[in-house]
C-alpha cells in the first residue's frame, strides 16, 4: 500500500508550496487508495512559533486533506510529533556509530567558524573528528554532534519527476544527525520517522534533491528500504524568484483574507506543475484523486498568476449553490446597503456572477443606498445608438410605462415591457434600456441590466430616480 506523509515545520504559516506538497502527496496515496499521514517537525526549536500547529489542522481542513493518521487522529505509528519521539533518533544514531557510518564530533563552534568558507560564505566540515578515539572526550562529559560518516565512491538514485542522478560521494559533507541539544536534525529525524511509518513515497521539494543521497546512504547503512522520491519543482513569483513570505509573497492564511477561497486556491495550485494531459482546468478534489498522475509532473519551475487565480475564483463563485454565496457576501452586503434600500438576497444574485473577490461588491452596489452626483454625458452610447435628446423622451415614456405597471415587478415582465415600449416607439432596446440603467444608477455600468434594477428598487424608487435624470437632461 502506497503511504505519504505530509511533515511541515510549525513556522507560523502555510506557504503555498507547503500546501501544494500537501496535495500531491495526498493524491499520491488517494489515488491508489493509500494512506496520507501528518507528522509535525518541531525539531527546529529556534524556529518554533506557538499556535503554529493550530494553522497547519486548520489548512488541512480547510481544503479537506483529511489525513488518515496524525497527532490529532492517533494510528499505529506514533507518536507523529518528532519533538515526542526524541528518543527514538538518539537510539538510531548510536546503531549508526557502532556499525562505522556515523561518528562523534566534538568541534567547538569557534572551531567551526575559524574553517575556510565557499564564495556563498558557507564553511565545510574538514572531518577533524571523524577518525578520533571518542571515549576520553565523552567520559569528560564534553559537548558532541554525531555526523554521518560518508564513504567513498559514488551515490546513484532515482527520482520519480527528475530520473536517475549520480553524483559524487566528495561532494557531500559528514551532516551533523544529532545536534548538541540531543536533537535530531530534520535530515536524519525524516529519514528514522520516514522507515518506522513504512512511507513508501517521499514528496518534497526540488531543493532537497541534493540532499537525497545522504539520505539514500543512510537508508544503506541501516539496511533500510530505500523509498520512492518524488521532488517537487519550485513555485515562483512573476520575477522568476521562489516563493517566499520575506519577499512579500502571500501565504495560503494571505489568500484566504484576500478573500480567495480555499477551493480554488488548491484547483489552482494542483496546476502549478502537473498536467492532467489535457485541457481540464476545473477539478472538484475527488477529480483530482481520479486524475493524478505522477508522470504528469513537471522539471520546470512554475509562476504563481495572481490574475489567473482571480479568475479562477471568480468561476467559482458563479457556480456556487446560492445560499451558500449568500452567506459569504451578507456581512458585506449589510455594510454598504441599508436594509430598507434593497433586498439583499436579490443584491447577492445580481453581483454572484459578476465579481472575481467579495470586496468587489461595494464597487458594484455603491449606487444602492445614494444615486451619486453624474453627468448627462453618461446617457451618450454610440453602441446603443442614445444620446442625452433621446434619453430624455425614453425615460419620459418608461415613468409613464411604469407607473402603470401592476406591482409586484418580476425581471421577465418588466424587460418585456420595456421592449414592447422600444418597438412600439420605433427606437432600439439600447435606447430605452440604457438611459433607464444610468437614471437608476448614475453609472458608466452597472452590475445587472434596467429591468433587474428596476425590480431592485422597486416603483416608487425607480420612478424618482428617472424623474431625477429627466430633470438633469432638461436643464
Amino acid at each position: 500500500m502506497i503511504r505519504t506523509r505530509f511533515a511541515p515545520s510549525p513556522t507560523g504559516y502555510m506557504h503555498i508550496g507547503n500546501l501544494r506538497t500537501a496535495l500531491y502527496e495526498y493524491l499520491i496515496a488517494k489515488h491508489e487508495g493509500g494512506k496520507f499521514l501528518l507528522r509535525i517537525e518541531d525539531t527546529d526549536v529556534e524556529r518554533f512559533v506557538e499556535g503554529a500547529t493550530d494553522v497547519i489542522y486548520n489548512t488541512l481542513k480547510l481544503v479537506n486533506l483529511a489525513h488518515d493518521e496524525g497527532p490529532d487522529v492517533g494510528g499505529p505509528f506514533g507518536p507523529y510529533i518528532q519533538s515526542e519521539r526524541k528518543g527514538i533518533y538518539m537510539d538510531y544514531a548510536k546503531k549508526l556509530i557502532a556499525s562505522g557510518a556515523a561518528y562523534y564530533c566534538f568541534c567547538t563552534k569557534e572551531r567551526l567558524e575559524s574553517l575556510p568558507k565557499d564564495e556563498a560564505g558557507i564553511s565545510g566540515y574538514d572531518n577533524h573528528c571523524r577518525d578520533i578515539e571518542p571515549t576520553e572526550n565523552l567520559e569528560k562529559g564534553l559537548n558532541f554532534v554525531i555526523r554521518q560518516k560518508i564513504p567513498q565512491g559514488q551515490t546513484t538514485f532515482n527520482d520519480l519527476v527528475f530520473g536517475e542522478i549520480t553524483v559524487e560521494n566528495t561532494e557531500l559533507d559528514d551532516q551533523v544527525l544529532i545536534k548538541s541539544d540531543s536533537y535530531p536534525t530534520y535530515n536524519f529525524a525524516n529519514v528514522v520517522d520516514d522507515h518506522l511509518m513504512e512511507i513508501t513515497h517521499v514528496v518534497r521539494g526540488v531543493e532537497y534533491l541534493s540532499s537525497a543521497p545522504k539520505y539514500n546512504l543512510l537508508y544503506e547503512a541501516f539496511g533500510w528500504e530505500i523509498p520512492h522520491y518524488v521532488h517537487l519543482s519550485h513555485i515562483v513569483n512573476q520575477d522568476g524568484a521562489k516563493l517566499s513570505k520575506r519577499r512579500g509573497d502571500a501565504s495560503f492564511e494571505d489568500l484566504l483574507a484576500m478573500g480567495y477561497l480555499p477551493e480554488a486556491i488548491l484547483n489552482y495550485i494542483a496546476l502549478l506543475g502537473w498536467s492532467p494531459g489535457d485541457t481540464q482546468e476545473f477539478f472538484t478534489l475527488n477529480e483530482l484523486i481520479k486524475a493524478f498522475d505522477i508522470k504528469g509532473l513537471s522539471k520546470s519551475p512554475s509562476a504563481f498568476d495572481i490574475t489567473k487565480l482571480t479568475w479562477m475564483n471568480g468561476e467559482y463563485f458563479k457556480k456556487m449553490e446560492q445560499d451558500r454565496f449568500y452567506k459569504m457576501a451578507l456581512p458585506i452586503l449589510s455594510e454598504v446597503v441599508k436594509k430598507d434600500r434593497a433586498d439583499y438576497k436579490a443584491l447577492a444574485q445580481i453581483v454572484k456572477t459578476r465579481i472575481n473577490l467579495l470586496k468587489e461588491i461595494p464597487e458594484l452596489l455603491d449606487f444602492v443606498d445614494a444615486l451619486p452626483d453624474y453627468s448627462t454625458e453618461l446617457y451618450n452610447h454610440k453602441k446603443m445608438k442614445t444620446d442625452e435628446s433621446i434619453a430624455l423622451e425614453s425615460l419620459k415614456k418608461v415613468i409613464t410605462l411604469a407607473e402603470s405597471l401592476p406591482e409586484p415587478w418580476e425581471n421577465d415582465a418588466v424587460f418585456t415591457a420595456l421592449t414592447t415600449l422600444a418597438e412600439k416607439e420605433g427606437l432600439k432596446n439600447g435606447q430605452i434600456l440604457w438611459p433607464v440603467r444610468t437614471a437608476l444608477t448614475g453609472k458608466a455600468s452597472s452590475p445587472c441590466g434596467a429591468s433587474e434594477l428596476m425590480v431592485l428598487f422597486g416603483k416608487d424608487e425607480s420612478i424618482r430616480r428617472m424623474k431625477k435624470g429627466v430633470e438633469l437632461l432638461g436643464k
